[in-house]
């Protein structure tokens, strides 16, 4: 089976522009194809995720990537998707997160020579000049056709800056600028990106009469039709130090029943008639399924060192198997005592005392196993000369020790 027929059987393949010709150069390993990250945070997210896989599996097959950073898009920001606009960012800060985000990347794809490539459009964008850019690439676009491209379409509820409104044309003008200087000849990308990736083989074609092409792959939804990868403390992040290995791994853990073959599918690197086999599985084995996805997923971002240690701890925690020493650890100093709704903040169980409050009012806190009905509980140093384990909920737990 070759790559363009699994990336269809795996159902990764959402809109294309011309299929025959995408097919063509995908299998024969002679796409030369972008991708864009805009630094909007200082990690990757889950979002970015079945992005970097699909990458990978492109380049496995023989194509060839290139990573467009942001930091020129990055300091309009794409409206797509966005309801309000995105908070504007220092070029400072625009630059860190593009270093970061290239660190991140780099353990998913090789680069080198005739491997990959990693570029950030601020080098070609920030040099551009806006009289010049009116007359060579302005008279390309409609505005007419612009206003009716699904990624404005929210924005323009509440309001469409002229800034934003810019953005479809950087995003054109990067994909032109990489054909003439890279050879690129083909864009891939998340759905949403759609409007912005078609208004960018519209270019090349006028400006340089040849063709270029377009793949956009569906967005990572649950059963219910919303957006995966939004944990209880907020995007689930790739860096470890915003988002642990356990915490990483308890998300996919714990996704719907009705997402984990889909999830195995998309984003993991099993074998697809494994997955189909899986799928046949009876009911009472969907825990060893979404075992196997959350190991799978983990391995991929933080390794299989730290995909082991967040399994044994979810066993430990689930089934009484496996060490407890990887669950999420909090250590404290503590000269006598700390109250309840100060540890729930400061082990991030609860994003505020007013949400401790209501936590332990409605029955969703327990210590060592025994739940809390009393919010003004304190714990002292002798509560502490064992670990004690905090539990929220059904499936949040965590650790405190002494210092």
């Amino acid at each position: 089976m070759k790559i363009y027929e699994e990336l269809q059987r795996r159902g990764l393949i959402a809109q294309v522009t011309d299929e025959p010709e995408i097919k063509e150069l995908i299998n024969n390993g002679g796409a030369r194809f972008y991708i864009g990250f805009d630094p909007t945070a200082d990690s990757l997210h889950a979002g970015h995720f079945m992005t970097l896989v699909l990458m990978k599996r492109l380049q496995l097959a023989g194509n060839k990537p290139i990573v467009v950073l942001g930091g020129g898009t990055g300091l309009v920001g794409d409206p797509s998707g966005r309801t309000d606009m995105r908070a504007m960012l220092s070029e400072e800060q625009i630059a860190h997160n593009c270093e970061r985000f290239k660190e991140q990347i780099g353990r998913f794809i090789e680069f080198g020579e005739d491997k990959a490539i990693c570029v950030n459009n601020a080098d070609w964008l920030k040099g551009l000049k806006y009289v010049e850019l009116l007359r060579d690439v302005g008279a390309c676009f409609s505005v007419n056709k612009m206003l009716t491209a699904e990624c404005y379409k929210q924005r323009m509820e509440k309001g469409l800056t002229f800034l934003e409104f810019n953005y479809m044309i950087m995003q054109s003008y990067d994909f032109y600028y990489l054909h003439e200087h890279y050879g690129c000849n083909m864009e891939f990308g998340g759905d949403d990106q759609w409007s912005n990736m078609l208004a960018g083989t519209e270019l090349i074609r006028k400006k340089t009469g040849k063709d270029a092409f377009a793949l956009t792959i569906p967005l990572l939804t649950n059963s219910e039709g919303k957006k995966m990868g939004k944990s209880v403390n907020g995007a689930l992040w790739l860096d470890k130090d915003k988002t642990s290995p356990y915490e990483f791994f308890q998300y996919w853990r714990n996704v719907n029943d009705a997402d984990v073959d889909k999830c195995l599918k998309m984003i993991t690197f099993l074998p697809i008639e494994e997955i189909e086999e899986m799928a046949k599985w009876p009911g009472e084995r969907i825990n060893e399924k979404k075992e196997i996805l959350a190991f799978e997923i983990t391995k991929l971002v933080h390794g299989e060192e730290e995909a082991k240690k967040a399994l044994e701890a979810a066993r430990a925690l689930f089934s009484g198997e496996g060490d407890d020493a990887n669950m999420p650890t909090t250590e404290i100093e503590l000269e006598n005592d700390i109250g309840l709704l100060d540890l729930l903040v400061l082990t991030k169980l609860a994003a505020s005392k007013g949400e401790a409050r209501r936590l332990i009012d409605q029955g969703g806190i327990s210590l060592n196993g025994n739940k809390i009905s009393d919010v003004n509980l304190r714990i002292t140093k002798d509560d502490l000369k064992e670990p004690i384990k905090i539990k929220k909920g059904k499936k949040a737990f965590h650790k405190v020790v002494l210092k």
